[in-house]
């Protein structure tokens, strides 16, 4: 691995994310020292890495592949019975178009889901991110989607907070540091996202540049590439797809935490060429929608590399985790905030 002499970063050059093994963290494995400092580079720099060692069988992921081609290859009317429309907790199935970045359509069709909770009732005063509790949508014509789906996240959640937990070493604190503010529940979100081809004559953005907003975000990829990470010199660096491996970025709790040491860096979906697709599965592991971030008491030697938090005009960030989540998710679905949210748009 190469490195810049400016501030140790991975160079541009390399045109590569690094590969790291979760096993290297456990606290009897004799390269755990140096598989934090690992990981601090990385993630102060690329903020992206491919993850080995996470434990789930590549038989799972292979089903949760299928599951996915299964899902897109409904006819249309079967996925629009669980239209995210249909939904005031951004739950359910979008077709190509239907969500944006900055405020550009992205090219994909996808279905979100996320933990099984009932509806809560809003009374005078709570705080609007409540109405994002409450039950996802599964389409009928693919009955064992369910339990695939919720068991899922169960075990992708656990990867997370693994990879949590050494970012929390990583930055000399407790491994349990973030519990109080994800215990009671941490906020999850899974995507199932299909990417169609179409001619590069037309907008190439499959997704558009974009930070992520929670803790940690673990990606599977299917075959095809797409995923570009900003290489911080004005280029992209792609990060094809490794078979076995998920794809794991900093999200902006982790930046805010950190009073910008870790990186939440920018990232981009290519589409893919006309008469092809590109299947990708991230999953969003973030704070409990009450919490509010804290700022953590860096060790004298990490805490002089301190940079501050990234700020954006275009997408200010909240340190009170619903306040972030809920603004994220008008802006991503403006035909579900106008459906259900109206009375919220003006202050988004």
């Amino acid at each position: 691995m190469s490195f810049s002499k400016k501030d140790n970063a991975v160079t541009a050059a390399a045109r590569t994310l690094p590969i790291l093994d979760l096993g290297r963290f456990a606290s009897d494995h004799p390269e755990r020292e140096q598989a934090l400092a690992e990981l601090r580079d990385v993630s102060r720099t690329l903020g992206f890495f491919y993850l080995t060692g996470h434990g789930i069988p590549q038989r799972r992921i292979d089903d949760l592949s299928e599951l996915a081609r299964r899902f897109f290859s409904l006819p249309e009317e079967q996925k629009l019975e669980i239209e995210m429309r249909k939904s005031p907790h951004f739950r359910g199935y979008n077709r190509a178009g239907f969500e944006y970045t900055r405020g550009k359509q992205d090219w994909r069709e996808q279905v979100d889901f996320g933990p099984e909770r009932r509806r809560l009732e809003i009374g005078p005063g709570d705080p609007p991110w409540k109405r994002l509790f409450g039950p996802n949508q599964f389409p009928s014509a693919l009955p064992h989607m369910r339990a695939a789906v919720l068991e899922w996240i169960e075990e992708v959640t656990a990867v997370g907070l693994k990879v949590l937990q050494a970012f929390s070493e990583a930055l000399g604190q407790s491994p349990d540091v973030f519990a109080p503010i994800y215990a009671n529940g941490p906020n999850q979100l899974l995507k199932i996202v299909r990417y169609p081809g179409r001619d590069q004559t037309e907008s190439d953005q499959g997704v558009g540049a974009h930070k992520d907003g929670g803790f940690v975000t673990i990606l599977l990829q299917d075959v095809i590439g797409g995923l570009q990470v900003d290489d911080g010199e004005g280029g992209w660096i792609d990060a094809p797809p490794i078979r076995g491996t998920f794809v794991v970025n900093v999200g902006e709790l982790l930046e805010l935490a950190s009073n910008g040491y870790l990186k939440a860096n920018i990232h981009r979906v290519v589409t893919p060429p006309a008469g092809g697709d590109r299947l990708s599965i991230p999953f969003f592991l973030g704070a409990n929608l009450a919490a509010t971030i804290p700022v953590l008491d860096l060790p004298p030697a990490l805490l002089a590399e301190v940079r501050g938090v990234t700020q954006d005009p275009l997408n200010p960030l909240f340190r009170e985790v619903g306040r972030n989540v809920l603004k994220s998710r008008l802006r991503s679905h403006p035909d579900v905030a106008r459906e259900h949210h109206a009375d919220l748009l003006d202050g988004r």
